[in-house]
Protein backbone atom coordinates (compact mmCIF):
# COMPACT_ATOMS: atom_id res chain seq x y z
CA UNK A 1 0.00 0.00 0.00
CA UNK A 2 1.29 3.82 -0.63
CA UNK A 3 2.59 5.59 1.69
CA UNK A 4 3.45 9.08 1.08
CA UNK A 5 5.96 11.55 2.67
CA UNK A 6 6.55 15.54 2.12
CA UNK A 7 9.71 17.10 -0.36
CA UNK A 8 9.65 20.64 0.15
CA UNK A 9 5.73 20.90 -0.05
CA UNK A 10 4.85 18.71 -2.50
CA UNK A 11 3.19 15.73 -1.55
CA UNK A 12 5.39 12.12 -2.75
CA UNK A 13 2.84 8.55 -2.68
CA UNK A 14 5.95 6.14 -2.63
CA UNK A 15 5.87 1.87 -1.87
CA UNK A 16 8.62 0.85 0.28
CA UNK A 17 8.68 -3.87 -0.43
CA UNK A 18 11.16 -6.22 0.57
CA UNK A 19 13.14 -7.34 3.21
CA UNK A 20 14.64 -4.03 5.01
CA UNK A 21 17.95 -5.28 5.31
CA UNK A 22 18.30 -6.46 1.40
CA UNK A 23 19.85 -4.46 -1.05
CA UNK A 24 17.87 -1.61 -1.80
CA UNK A 25 16.71 -0.49 -5.70
CA UNK A 26 14.97 2.60 -6.60
CA UNK A 27 12.60 2.06 -9.23
CA UNK A 28 11.49 5.69 -11.61
CA UNK A 29 9.00 5.76 -13.96
CA UNK A 30 8.23 7.51 -17.13
CA UNK A 31 6.58 10.11 -18.07
CA UNK A 32 2.34 10.00 -17.59
CA UNK A 33 2.92 6.86 -16.15
CA UNK A 34 3.15 6.01 -12.06
CA UNK A 35 4.61 3.65 -10.08
CA UNK A 36 1.54 1.24 -9.91
CA UNK A 37 1.42 0.91 -13.83
CA UNK A 38 4.87 1.38 -14.75
CA UNK A 39 6.76 -1.02 -12.10
CA UNK A 40 3.93 -2.68 -10.36
CA UNK A 41 1.58 -4.03 -13.07
CA UNK A 42 4.74 -4.90 -15.26
CA UNK A 43 5.98 -7.46 -12.63
CA UNK A 44 8.94 -5.66 -11.95
CA UNK A 45 8.37 -4.99 -7.97
CA UNK A 46 7.65 -9.14 -7.84
CA UNK A 47 11.17 -9.74 -9.80
CA UNK A 48 13.10 -7.47 -7.87
CA UNK A 49 11.41 -8.45 -4.38
CA UNK A 50 12.08 -12.74 -5.55
CA UNK A 51 15.42 -11.78 -6.28
CA UNK A 52 16.15 -10.59 -3.05
CA UNK A 53 15.78 -7.03 -2.89
CA UNK A 54 14.41 -4.33 -0.81
CA UNK A 55 12.17 -2.10 -3.90
CA UNK A 56 11.09 1.50 -3.55
CA UNK A 57 8.71 2.78 -6.69
CA UNK A 58 7.18 6.21 -6.25
CA UNK A 59 4.81 8.91 -8.44
CA UNK A 60 7.05 11.77 -10.05
CA UNK A 61 5.37 15.07 -8.84
CA UNK A 62 2.41 15.68 -11.29
CA UNK A 63 2.05 11.91 -11.61
CA UNK A 64 -0.67 9.50 -10.13
CA UNK A 65 -1.29 9.67 -5.86
CA UNK A 66 1.29 12.77 -5.98
CA UNK A 67 1.01 16.53 -5.90
CA UNK A 68 -0.21 18.41 -8.77
CA UNK A 69 1.34 21.11 -10.32
CA UNK A 70 0.99 23.38 -12.92
CA UNK A 71 4.18 25.74 -13.32
CA UNK A 72 6.32 24.38 -15.72
CA UNK A 73 9.24 25.44 -14.10
CA UNK A 74 8.01 23.00 -11.00
CA UNK A 75 9.25 19.95 -13.71
CA UNK A 76 12.68 21.09 -13.58
CA UNK A 77 14.58 17.35 -14.30
CA UNK A 78 16.85 18.53 -10.74
CA UNK A 79 13.78 19.24 -8.90
CA UNK A 80 11.96 15.54 -9.91
CA UNK A 81 15.65 13.76 -9.53
CA UNK A 82 15.72 16.41 -5.88
CA UNK A 83 12.78 14.14 -4.94
CA UNK A 84 14.17 10.85 -5.21
CA UNK A 85 16.87 11.70 -3.54
CA UNK A 86 14.81 12.89 -0.65
CA UNK A 87 12.97 9.55 -0.47
CA UNK A 88 16.18 8.14 -0.10
CA UNK A 89 17.02 10.14 2.59
CA UNK A 90 13.59 9.77 3.74
CA UNK A 91 13.88 6.12 4.31
CA UNK A 92 17.16 6.09 5.89
CA UNK A 93 19.27 4.81 2.63
CA UNK A 94 22.76 5.70 1.91
CA UNK A 95 23.19 3.64 -1.13
CA UNK A 96 20.90 2.44 -3.31
CA UNK A 97 20.77 1.09 -6.94
CA UNK A 98 18.23 2.76 -9.48
CA UNK A 99 16.31 2.01 -12.37
CA UNK A 100 14.80 4.63 -14.72
CA UNK A 101 12.73 4.36 -17.50
CA UNK A 102 11.99 7.27 -20.17
CA UNK A 103 11.48 10.38 -18.87
CA UNK A 104 12.64 8.28 -15.60
CA UNK A 105 16.03 7.36 -17.00
CA UNK A 106 16.93 11.15 -17.05
CA UNK A 107 15.79 11.88 -13.80
CA UNK A 108 17.52 9.00 -12.39
CA UNK A 109 21.07 10.18 -14.62
CA UNK A 110 20.44 13.72 -12.80
CA UNK A 111 20.77 12.01 -9.89
CA UNK A 112 23.92 10.13 -10.75
CA UNK A 113 25.65 13.49 -11.17
CA UNK A 114 24.16 15.50 -8.19
CA UNK A 115 24.31 13.02 -5.66
CA UNK A 116 26.74 10.29 -7.06
CA UNK A 117 27.37 8.46 -3.73
CA UNK A 118 23.65 7.94 -3.17
CA UNK A 119 23.82 5.68 -6.31
CA UNK A 120 25.48 2.47 -6.29
CA UNK A 121 24.90 1.66 -9.84
CA UNK A 122 22.31 3.24 -12.67
CA UNK A 123 19.82 1.13 -15.17
CA UNK A 124 19.10 3.78 -18.37
CA UNK A 125 15.94 2.12 -20.14
CA UNK A 126 14.16 3.86 -22.97
CA UNK A 127 16.16 6.70 -22.92
CA UNK A 128 19.61 6.22 -24.92
CA UNK A 129 21.77 9.31 -27.19
CA UNK A 130 19.02 11.67 -26.74
CA UNK A 131 19.76 11.51 -22.72
CA UNK A 132 22.48 14.24 -24.85
CA UNK A 133 21.27 14.85 -28.05
CA UNK A 134 17.69 15.71 -27.10
CA UNK A 135 15.55 16.97 -24.56
CA UNK A 136 13.54 14.19 -23.74
CA UNK A 137 9.82 13.86 -25.27
CA UNK A 138 8.79 16.36 -27.49
CA UNK A 139 6.85 19.92 -26.42
CA UNK A 140 4.10 18.49 -28.74
CA UNK A 141 3.18 16.23 -26.35
CA UNK A 142 2.02 19.12 -24.49
CA UNK A 143 -0.59 20.34 -27.01
CA UNK A 144 -1.94 16.83 -26.90
CA UNK A 145 -2.62 17.06 -23.30
CA UNK A 146 -4.31 20.07 -23.63
CA UNK A 147 -6.64 19.29 -27.04
CA UNK A 148 -10.09 19.03 -26.36
CA UNK A 149 -10.40 15.25 -27.45
CA UNK A 150 -8.18 12.54 -29.09
CA UNK A 151 -9.58 13.44 -31.85
CA UNK A 152 -8.11 16.72 -32.60
CA UNK A 153 -4.43 15.72 -32.47
CA UNK A 154 -3.14 14.34 -35.29
CA UNK A 155 0.55 13.65 -34.42
CA UNK A 156 0.80 9.71 -33.93
CA UNK A 157 3.34 10.53 -30.44
CA UNK A 158 1.05 12.87 -29.41
CA UNK A 159 -2.04 10.63 -29.29
CA UNK A 160 -0.50 7.78 -28.24
CA UNK A 161 0.29 9.81 -24.93
CA UNK A 162 -2.79 11.10 -24.93
CA UNK A 163 -4.91 7.81 -25.03
CA UNK A 164 -2.80 6.87 -22.50
CA UNK A 165 -3.40 9.53 -19.81
CA UNK A 166 -6.94 9.34 -20.52
CA UNK A 167 -7.05 5.47 -19.99
CA UNK A 168 -5.28 6.21 -16.59
CA UNK A 169 -7.38 9.25 -16.07
CA UNK A 170 -4.10 11.12 -15.32
CA UNK A 171 -4.07 15.05 -14.69
CA UNK A 172 -3.30 16.37 -18.32
CA UNK A 173 -2.84 20.00 -17.28
CA UNK A 174 -0.25 18.94 -15.13
CA UNK A 175 1.68 16.27 -17.64
CA UNK A 176 1.16 19.16 -20.25
CA UNK A 177 3.37 21.54 -17.49
CA UNK A 178 5.23 18.33 -17.00
CA UNK A 179 6.56 18.15 -20.34
CA UNK A 180 7.20 21.99 -21.00
CA UNK A 181 9.39 22.00 -17.59
CA UNK A 182 11.29 18.67 -18.00
CA UNK A 183 12.92 19.09 -21.41
CA UNK A 184 16.67 19.19 -19.88
CA UNK A 185 19.92 17.21 -21.39
CA UNK A 186 23.25 16.58 -20.34
CA UNK A 187 26.46 17.83 -21.59
CA UNK A 188 28.98 15.05 -23.41
CA UNK A 189 31.32 16.52 -20.29
CA UNK A 190 28.42 15.50 -17.69
CA UNK A 191 27.49 12.14 -18.85
CA UNK A 192 31.13 11.33 -18.95
CA UNK A 193 31.29 12.34 -15.29
CA UNK A 194 28.76 9.56 -14.25
CA UNK A 195 31.09 7.04 -13.47
CA UNK A 196 28.82 4.10 -11.49
CA UNK A 197 28.19 1.16 -13.82
CA UNK A 198 25.56 1.81 -16.04
CA UNK A 199 23.29 -0.34 -18.04
CA UNK A 200 21.56 1.41 -21.18
CA UNK A 201 18.95 -0.41 -22.37
CA UNK A 202 16.79 0.19 -25.50
CA UNK A 203 14.31 -1.37 -27.78
CA UNK A 204 15.48 -2.03 -30.83
CA UNK A 205 12.20 -0.49 -32.54
CA UNK A 206 11.98 2.25 -30.53
CA UNK A 207 12.57 5.65 -32.13
CA UNK A 208 12.24 8.37 -29.42
CA UNK A 209 15.06 7.19 -27.26
CA UNK A 210 18.13 6.76 -29.26
CA UNK A 211 21.11 4.59 -29.70
CA UNK A 212 22.19 2.98 -26.11
CA UNK A 213 25.35 2.03 -27.64
CA UNK A 214 26.06 5.66 -28.56
CA UNK A 215 25.44 6.97 -25.09
CA UNK A 216 27.42 3.80 -23.29
CA UNK A 217 30.47 4.83 -25.62
CA UNK A 218 30.29 8.35 -23.79
CA UNK A 219 30.57 7.03 -20.61
CA UNK A 220 33.88 5.72 -18.61
CA UNK A 221 31.68 2.64 -16.95
CA UNK A 222 28.44 1.60 -18.98
CA UNK A 223 27.06 -1.06 -21.32
CA UNK A 224 24.10 -1.49 -23.91
CA UNK A 225 21.18 -3.63 -24.05
CA UNK A 226 19.34 -4.20 -26.69
CA UNK A 227 15.65 -5.13 -26.06
CA UNK A 228 14.57 -7.22 -29.61
CA UNK A 229 11.56 -6.20 -31.15
CA UNK A 230 10.27 -3.78 -28.72
CA UNK A 231 8.78 -0.04 -28.87
CA UNK A 232 9.26 2.27 -26.56
CA UNK A 233 6.68 1.65 -24.15
CA UNK A 234 6.48 -2.41 -24.87
CA UNK A 235 9.85 -2.49 -23.97
CA UNK A 236 8.73 -1.52 -20.13
CA UNK A 237 7.96 -5.21 -19.33
CA UNK A 238 10.19 -7.40 -21.42
CA UNK A 239 11.37 -10.64 -19.61
CA UNK A 240 14.78 -9.86 -21.53
CA UNK A 241 14.87 -6.61 -20.29
CA UNK A 242 14.33 -8.16 -16.67
CA UNK A 243 17.18 -10.82 -17.22
CA UNK A 244 19.55 -8.43 -18.48
CA UNK A 245 18.87 -5.95 -15.22
CA UNK A 246 19.01 -8.63 -12.67
CA UNK A 247 22.18 -9.78 -13.79
CA UNK A 248 23.47 -6.69 -14.07
CA UNK A 249 22.78 -5.88 -10.73
CA UNK A 250 24.23 -9.09 -9.70
CA UNK A 251 27.39 -8.34 -11.25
Amino acid sequence: MAQCFDHAGVKIAFIDEGARAARPVLLVHGFGSTHAVNWVGTGWVSTLIGAGYRVIAFDNRGHGASTKLYDPADYATSLMAADAAALLDHLGIAEASLIGYSMGARITAVLALRRPRLVRSLVLGGLGIHLVDGGGLPSSIAYAMEAPSLSDIDDPMGRLFRSFADQTKADRRALAACIRGSRQSLTRDEVAAIVQPVLIAVGTRDRIAGSAAELARLMPNARAFEIPDRDHNPAVGDKRFKQAVLEFLAS
